[in-house]
C-alpha cells in the first residue's frame, strides 16, 4: 500500500499540468490546484502581491503535493479511514471536495445505514465505515463514483468530454474512477458505449 505522500504524487501526475478549459467550472488549474484554491489559501506563489492566474502557472508539482496533503487529506481527516479506502477517497476529494465524503455516505446509506450526507467525516460515518469490509467498500465507492461522473455528464453536456473520448472510449473521469475498483467491475467498451449512447 503506497503511503499518503506517494498517493498525493500520483494524483498530481494524474491531474497533469496547466489547463484553463472554459467547460471546467474550476477555471485555471495546475496539477489539479485551482485559482480558487490558491486564493482561499492566500498562496502568492510568485510573490508579486496578488494571487492570480500567474500563480497557478507558477505552481510546482511539489507545492501541489503539499496543498493536497494539508487541504484534501489532513483537513478532512482522511487518515481516520481504513488504509484501503484512503487512496480512492483522497483522489475524489481533490477532484470534487466534500462531495467525496457525501458520496461515501450515500454508499453507506445504500448498505442500510442512516447517515446525514453532509460531507463531514464524523463519528457516525466512521462507525458505519468500520462495519463494512474495506475492500468491498472500495469497490462500491468506485462504482458509485463512476456513476456520479456519468450522471454529472448527463446533466452538463459541456462536461461530457471528461467522460467520453472523441473516439468513443472512456474519458478521464471514468478511467480515473475505475482505476480504484476491481477489474471485474470495470465496464467493457460495449457497456460504456451503451451508457453514453444518448449523448450522441
Amino acid at each position: 500500500m503506497p503511503d499518503v505522500r506517494q498517493i498525493a504524487q500520483e494524483i498530481v501526475a494524474r491531474e497533469g499540468g496547466y489547463v484553463n478549459d472554459p467547460a471546467d467550472p474550476g477555471g485555471p488549474t495546475q496539477y489539479g490546484v485551482t485559482l480558487g484554491t490558491l486564493r482561499a489559501l492566500a498562496r502568492d506563489v510568485n510573490v508579486d502581491g496578488v494571487v492570480d492566474v500567474a500563480d497557478v502557472q507558477a505552481l510546482s508539482a511539489a507545492q501541489a503535493v503539499e496543498i493536497f496533503l494539508t487541504r484534501y487529506f489532513d483537513r478532512p481527516r482522511l487518515c481516520l479511514l481504513p488504509a484501503a479506502l484512503q487512496a480512492s477517497i483522497f483522489d475524489m476529494y481533490v477532484n470534487a471536495g466534500p462531495m467525496a465524503i457525501k458520496l461515501l455516505q450515500r454508499v453507506l446509506n445504500a448498505q442500510g445505514h442512516k447517515l446525514r450526507c453532509d460531507g463531514v467525516l464524523g463519528p457516525a460515518t466512521l462507525a458505519a465505515v468500520n462495519t463494512c469490509d474495506a475492500q468491498a467498500l472500495v469497490d462500491l465507492y468506485g462504482v458509485a463514483r463512476r456513476d456520479f461522473y456519468y450522471q454529472l455528464a448527463d446533466a452538463r453536456p459541456a462536461s461530457r468530454k471528461y467522460a467520453l473520448r472523441r473516439d468513443g472510449g472512456k474519458g478521464g473521469w471514468i478511467t480515473r474512477a475505475e482505476d480504484f475498483i476491481s477489474p471485474a467491475l470495470r465496464l467493457t467498451q460495449t457497456q460504456h458505449q451503451a451508457r453514453v449512447a444518448a449523448w450522441t
